[in-house]
């Protein structure tokens, strides 16, 4: 299944693979040879803790590499502005509240709400695709229904 995901997305997971391979693998690799040299294994609680270190980065390396071969990079310099798409950064104003919002609208592992980054299958993200300039759109959040209106539409990369 092809996932989608944002040039810069793809790049981030690109540096992350490469960061463990070049720096994370390394390390543990020494880790456990320095836990080895300390004796009895069975009893060994940074040998332990190394290993278990080791299993988590040959996981992410391999779910990194899963991910890249599964890409489908959505190309956003030539889309369109007039309607909400993938990749598409949305400035929208809380009708109760006034209050602006501005969500990027990416895949799944690119998605930190704390950085403005909203998955596509997210309810905000399908709540607001292919909505126009103007259009208001209404949002169950666990708490209640926020209804916003969509003031700009715009690429960045």
């Amino acid at each position: 299944m092809k996932i989608p995901m944002t040039k810069r997305g793809l790049i981030q997971l690109q540096e992350e693979l490469d960061y463990l391979r070049r720096v994370e693998r390394p390390k543990n690799i020494a880790d456990i040879a320095e836990a080895r040299a300390h004796g009895d294994l069975s009893e060994n609680a940074e040998y332990s803790a190394a290993k278990e270190k080791q299993g988590f980065i040959e996981g992410r390396i391999q779910e990194i590499n899963g991910k890249l071969a599964n890409a489908n990079v959505i190309d956003t310099s030539n889309l369109s502005t007039e309607k909400v798409v993938f990749g598409a950064t949305v400035e929208l104003i809380d009708v109760d509240t006034d209050e602006k919002k501005q969500f990027r609208i990416v895949g799944v592992d690119e998605a930190n709400v704390k950085n403005g980054t909203i998955s596509v299958h997210s309810p905000v993200a399908k709540a607001l695709i292919s909505r126009a300039v103007g259009d208001f759109v209404e949002v169950k959040t666990p708490s209640k229904m926020v209804e916003y209106e969509v003031i700009r539409i715009f690429f960045e990369e």
